[in-house]
């Protein structure tokens, strides 16, 4: 899959990082194709020219048994390699010199600075820094560190600490002992954006908007070699991905072949079913709506674990759609989902032995079997790259920014069990939240807003009585992927006008929260 998407580009090679995949989003945001990959692969099977690899971060001791080696296939492309972190350190072991363990440990915010104080230079005679003020400010996150570099190799750059960066084989080979990708290095993304276009010499941009013939160009590959199978069934939840993903597949293979199906768990928001409806007239698709509040209610019946619900919800979308395929005398042999990058990051899809974040319900809280074959045609993709995509596909702008919506619903926005009376609660909640931030033009600042029904209650007092009610507590973020969100900065005044308006007209809240946490530490669902 994935074969056309694009012609040239870079591989990152995943050591288990929680950076890594910001790694690749850095470099699409630069016009760089990249991809990741897991180093236990054998040899991975890439749709373009890798001319370039980068090795990432990760958990591991290079002098630990059991570590994850430098896989045999990165240096038999012989293209440059930049090793970051743990990367950095299995690259120098490769080449003969020594890691240890010891004093020389960093974590966060370091300053570091050429060996001469002055700009950097490659073998070749390219500028590495060029620009950069020194000391600079990197991010570090490592317990082990350089003894001795390989013979050939020379440190660029240091921190207090540690040799910082090193580089050798003419300038081919470079090793960062910081993390570039994330936000606290200065001019990190820029760094990387040098090593694919100037050591690299990548040349070839990477243009979303060239999404669309390319994902074209797969699908019909893909869905012509299994043509038997039939039909397309695309599971709907009214969001941007996979609404963006039935209007993909409906004008590549026709309203006949492909159906869009969209479930009411009962785990909706107010007027979802509505908005489903002008939806499907709006966008010339085929699509209907499939009551299974009941099921879904009576399944997450006393279930408290947020992994043992977005199973559950997992599993029952799929019993669902299997009894409707069964339903109708053309089979349906395909089941279409609108999964993303960070959906398959986050459920330990990257990588050697990833770790779990989350279970997405439409990828690891999927049973082992299905009855379909699984189709995820923007599974490469990040958001604002689907959102493009959907420009390029003729969607509306105001259904393209729109305000992720979780597949699981409003069962993963109940802290604990689930069942109808928290749900309406948490809908009206959610609403008048909503409302206000549109009416007061915040909602387009903000990149996902939601009100969480926390498993607590609260004393308060209400008309010169007292009330022991539940809690709920705003979330808002801003991001670009979804990978890591920043708090939105939302006044008080307005904070408290939502609250005001929140517990006057639901009854059975009387307390409001605002969640002032980042991601990381936290993710931006609460579940």
């Amino acid at each position: 899959m994935n074969q056309h998407l694009h012609k040239e580009g870079l591989c990152v090679v995943d050591f288990g990082s929680q950076y890594t995949h910001l790694i690749a989003r850095k470099l699409r945001e630069h016009q760089i194709y990249c991809e990741c990959v897991s180093p236990v692969e054998q040899q991975p099977q890439f749709g373009y020219k890798v001319s370039g690899v980068i090795l990432s971060g990760g958990p591991d001791s290079v002098a630990q048994g059991g570590a994850r080696v430098l896989p045999p296939w990165v240096m038999s492309l012989q293209v440059p390699v930049l090793g970051i972190c743990y990367g950095m350190q299995l690259l120098v072991e490769y080449f003969g010199g020594e890691v240890g363990s010891g004093q020389q440990r960093e974590y966060g915010a370091t300053q570091i600075a050429s060996v001469d104080n002055t700009e950097l230079s490659l073998g070749h005679g390219i500028t590495v820094w060029k620009g950069f003020k020194h000391p600079h400010q990197v991010w570090m996150s490592h317990g082990d560190h350089i003894i001795t570099l390989p013979q050939g190799f020379v440190v660029v750059a240091r921190s207090a600490r540690a040799i910082a960066a090193c580089m050798g084989e003419h300038g081919r080979v470079i090793g960062l002992q910081y993390h570039p990708e994330v936000e606290h290095t200065h001019r990190g993304a820029d760094f990387l954006a040098y090593f694919a276009r100037q050591v690299c010499e990548i040349a070839s941009e990477w243009q979303p908007s060239s999404m669309l013939a390319a994902l074209r160009a797969d699908l019909t590959d893909q869905l012509n070699e299994d043509d038997n199978l039939g039909r397309i069934l695309v599971a709907c939840s009214g969001g941007v991905d996979s609404t963006v993903t039935l209007v993909l597949l409906t004008q590549i293979f026709g309203k006949q072949r492909v159906h869009g199906v969209f479930v009411n768990t009962g785990l909706l928001r107010i007027h979802d079913l509505e908005r489903m409806e002008i939806l499907g007239t709006e966008l010339d698709v085929s699509l209907e709506v499939i009551p299974a509040e009941d099921v879904f209610y009576q399944r997450l019946k006393e279930q408290a674990d947020p992994e043992a619900k977005r199973r559950i919800i997992g599993a029952t979308f799929i019993d669902v759609f299997s009894d409707y395929s069964q339903s109708h005398q053309d089979a349906y042999g395909w089941l279409a989902q609108g999964t993303l990058y960070s959906d398959v990051i986050e459920s330990g899809g990257g990588g050697a032995n990833p770790r779990l974040i989350k279970t997405h319900h439409n990828v690891g809280g999927l049973p082992e079997v299905v009855p379909f074959k699984i189709l995820e045609p923007l599974r490469a993709l990040f958001k604002d790259e689907v959102r493009q995509l959907g420009q390029e596909l003729g969607i509306p702008h105001a259904m393209l920014w729109q305000h992720p919506f979780p597949g699981p619903g409003l069962g993963v926005r109940i802290v604990g069990a689930v069942d109808a009376v928290k749900v309406k609660l948490l809908q009206q909640a959610d609403k008048i939240y909503i409302d206000y931030l549109i009416e007061h033009q915040l909602y387009d600042q903000i990149w996902q807003a939601f009100c969480v029904l926390l498993p607590v209650k609260s004393v308060g007092v209400m008309g010169d009585r007292r009330t022991y009610e539940w809690v709920v507590s705003l979330r808002a973020i801003t991001s670009t992927d979804a990978m890591t969100a920043q708090v939105a900065d939302i006044s008080i005044k307005h904070l408290s006008q939502v609250a005001e308006r929140i517990v006057a007209a639901v009854s059975g809240i009387n307390r409001v929260l605002y969640d002032v946490t980042t991601k990381p530490p936290a993710t931006i669902e609460w579940e």
